[in-house]
């Protein structure tokens, strides 16, 4: 078996099994390895097919993904989001190197995540007094689904990931200081969607960074 495509499925594993380590016993580094393994797999595998700029700058995005999850647990919610931001950032050079030519209907949608994310991520959370930076990490995230939307990548792997990474964002906002929705379902949405997007980031991008290499050497 090709090993990228074993590291694809060592990821994959990782990611979607990491929800099992909430009902073990185990230690809280085993728990927090358990769970940066899912996406640090990704930026490996995505490190592995890097054959220009664009590659590595794909690998750089998971890599800070990762560094968030480990982050949120060791270190707190601010600089995970520090992290996060960071990968969020490196994430809009990348999707703004790959633009595909937009249509209106693009560009509105792209306005929409661009507005949207940040007002809803700004009105969620019950104490106030954090709503302002919430929205300024919001407006970094919904700068990068916006710039997902608009680039080259197909937005049924790469537009549809960045969403999903919006949406799961959205919901720790809206679980933030309601204990009463500090429940499995939620917690089990906001990992899927989390995870499942950057495995569609991931396995979106590097099939078209792919097919550009291909083409370069055919």
């Amino acid at each position: 078996m090709n090993p990228r495509r074993i590291l694809l499925a060592a990821a994959i594993l990782a990611g979607t099994t990491y929800v099992a380590s909430w009902f073990l016993p185990l230690p809280a580094a085993a728990s927090v390895t358990w769970k940066g393994a899912g996406v640090a797999l990704l930026a490996v595998y995505a490190a592995t097919m890097a054959r220009g700029l664009d590659g590595w700058l794909l690998a750089a995005v998971l890599a800070f993904g990762a560094l968030g999850d480990v982050l949120l647990e060791t270190h707190g919610l601010v600089t995970g989001a520090l992290a996060f931001l960071a990968g969020h950032v490196t994430a809009i050079v990348l999707y703004l190197r790959n633009r595909r030519p937009a249509a209106a209907g693009d560009w509105a949608v792209a306005l929409a995540l661009f507005v949207g994310v940040p007002v809803i991520a700004y009105l969620l959370p019950p104490q106030r007094e954090g709503a302002g930076l919430i929205a300024l990490y919001a407006a970094g995230l919904s700068a990068m689904a916006a710039a997902a939307w608009l680039s080259r990548f197909p937005r049924t792997l790469v537009g549809a990931g960045a969403i999903m990474f919006a949406v799961s964002d959205l919901l720790i906002f809206l679980r933030t200081g309601r204990p009463a929705l500090d429940t499995f379902p939620l917690g089990l949405a906001v990992w899927g969607l989390y995870f499942a997007g950057q495995a569609l980031i991931a396995i979106g991008a590097t099939r078209a960074l792919g097919r550009d290499a291909a083409g370069r050497t055919s």
